[in-house]
């Protein structure tokens, strides 16, 4: 392949990078704080969101929404069975979401939700409270990494990277699960670039804003959400993809560290010091 690039030389080789082996500093204390933080943050805001999910688990599209709407999602039990209905589609759920064995009101079980029993009100208060840690929480981090150069810098995606030979070549590596060593494993690859530009700049905004538009108190002073979003119930379900989405993500990357190696890559997150992985080595000559 013509953008095939030439093998990396060792890391020793090149002036200026950390050889395999090296204890190095890598995270930021910022990033470091703003990491554990949003842990907590969105583990509550997701546990005390499914409880709220609870109090109505249906979705739809549109300004309005009640039992008589039809909902494009829903979460219920039928005769001790659990179900799943996505448009036409129907899915059987039981022993998972809306039923257990027995006829329950419930979509998710009370270890999934915060409260553990049933509380709508205790929920929201939940909820809310941490929605101001997250929305401050992003903003504080969005605007230190402008300042210290962390988005220019660790972040954008070059006009090399957007290549699809560039994007195949690492869609490849990541199915192999050949991960990089040496000076290239301390750079983000064009992948782990765009999850993070998506969280940062698109599931994480995005939750902010359609939490915004829920809220009735909000809608007089910020009509425009509602015709940004298409009506509350839009938003509503527009709240709940970004949550799966942020879910989906959490998982593939609590994967990717348990691959890579789990104690360097929380070390780093914990403390900022990666001990840059080896190069692999050249076979002996037979």
């Amino acid at each position: 392949m013509a953008d095939e690039q030439a093998p990396m030389p060792a890391a020793s080789a090149l002036a200026g990078e950390p050889a395999g082996g090296t204890l190095v500093r890598r995270h930021r204390l910022s990033t470091r704080l703003w990491h554990w933080v949003n842990v907590v943050t969105v583990a509550v805001m997701l546990m005390s969101g499914l409880m709220i999910f609870n109090a109505h688990p249906r979705l739809y599209w549109g300004e309005f929404g009640a039992n008589p709407d039809h909902a494009w999602l829903e979460i219920a039990s039928h005769q001790g069975a659990g179900e799943l209905r996505i448009g036409a589609l129907k899915l059987a759920t039981t022993g998972l979401f809306g039923g257990q064995g027995a006829a329950q009101a419930r979509a998710f079980p009370g270890w999934m939700t915060i409260p553990s029993t049933y509380s709508l009100a205790d929920a929201r208060l939940w909820h809310l409270a941490f929605a101001w840690v997250l929305a401050f929480g992003l903003l504080g981090y969005l605007l230190w990494s402008l300042a210290n150069g962390h988005i220019r810098r660790d972040l954008h995606i070059t006009r090399k990277e957007w290549r699809l030979a560039h994007l195949w070549r690492d869609v490849k590596a990541h199915a192999a699960l050949r991960f990089p060593t040496g000076a290239a494993a301390l750079r983000y690859n064009v992948l782990q670039k765009l999850a993070y530009c998506g969280v940062l700049f698109g599931l994480l905004p995005l939750l902010i804003l359609t939490g915004l538009t829920m809220s009735p108190a909000l809608n007089a002073g910020l009509p425009f959400l509602l015709e940004l979003f298409g009506g509350r119930q839009s938003a509503r379900s527009l709240h709940f993809i970004a949550a799966l989405g942020l879910v989906v993500f959490f998982l593939v990357h609590i994967a990717m560290v348990v691959l890579a190696g789990p104690f360097n890559e929380v070390r780093s997150m914990i403390t900022g010091r990666f001990r840059v992985p080896p190069e692999p080595k050249e076979p002996a000559d037979a």
